[in-house]
């Protein structure tokens, strides 16, 4: 009989699924306990939920010297809120916000930012500069057309821009062929103003300054600098050989039979064409190097 009996008992079932009935059964019973507490289940979220705020003051004693008896209370603290990570997505739009060009919104229309093609750029209406190519860069541009007309403008931009960058650029377009007194007047404004003067004869020209400028954001300057020897003959190669044809053949030449720069630059156009390799065009453009003036008569 025992082993028929275990035969019809039946399985055990591994996860118990309980019936409707027993959640009302259950439900009655806790709420039986908690009869004497202040608290309410709520059963569709189960979440406790203080039906009153608790009174923590003592009760006064009773004749037999205990106090009265207090229902035992439960309070639900709150959760403190878990720390959550900030989103990625802002840090990479203002990433990918720096890698562009900024350009301001008064040079919407400018042809000049169709030949900005190798870097990526970007209007902004919080930028003093009309390119802001780094925390620290930024360009003006001007051409020379619109300086005839507004001479005053390129004066009242780099007073607005004030000292908020260190690298200045003031970037100009030779657009028209007589540039020789409005170009006078630039120079002197950029000097003034301590701005870097850049000259482009061509729209293509000017992109290019400002795709550069904005891809040696980060470079160290010892990439574009002229390595120049710091000897006395490698510095005079290098001041002597900015004249134009003459090599440092004729370098040699000229401090072995002068003996000193002094000499070399009080030399006349006949002493100089003495010299062995170095004709009367060489000595003539030597000649003018040292003696011509640097600026030009306005009637030239």
């Amino acid at each position: 009989m025992s082993g028929s009996s275990d035969k019809t008992q039946q399985p055990k079932r591994r996860f118990h699924i309980p019936t409707a009935e027993e959640l009302e059964k259950r439900r009655v019973e806790a709420k039986q306990l908690l009869s004497n507490t202040n608290i309410q289940i709520d059963m569709s979220t189960s979440i406790l939920k203080p039906q009153h705020p608790v009174d923590n003051t003592p009760s006064e004693p009773t004749s037999n010297g205990t106090n009265g008896a207090q229902p035992t209370t439960t309070t639900a603290t709150a959760a403190s809120p878990t720390p959550t990570r900030a989103p990625s997505t802002p840090t990479k739009q203002a990433r990918a916000y720096t890698q562009m060009v900024q350009v301001n919104e008064l040079q919407r229309g400018n042809p000049l930012l169709s030949s900005i093609r190798n870097v990526r750029w970007t209007y902004s209406n919080t930028i003093i500069p009309d390119f802001e190519v780094g925390r620290s860069s930024c360009i003006l541009y001007l051409s020379i057309k619109y300086h005839r007309l507004h001479p005053e403008y390129i004066s009242q931009r780099i007073e607005a821009l004030g000292r908020s960058y260190t690298t200045r650029v003031l970037l100009v377009y030779m657009d028209t062929d007589d540039s020789k007194v409005p170009l006078r007047e630039i120079n002197r404004v950029a000097l003034l103003g301590d701005m870097t003067l850049l000259l482009a004869w061509s729209l293509d020209e000017a992109g290019r300054y400002v795709e550069t400028l904005k891809a040696y954001e980060h470079k160290q300057p010892d990439i574009i600098r002229e390595r120049v020897e710091d000897t006395y003959v490698g510095r005079l190669n290098s001041f002597l050989t900015s004249i134009r044809s003459v090599n440092k053949t004729d370098v040699l030449t000229l401090a072995s039979n002068f003996k000193s720069m002094d000499k070399v630059a009080c030399a006349t156009v006949e002493e100089l064409a003495m010299c062995p390799g170095i004709g009367e065009l060489k000595a003539q453009r030597i000649y003018k190097a040292f003696n011509d003036p640097f600026v030009l008569p306005l009637n030239e």
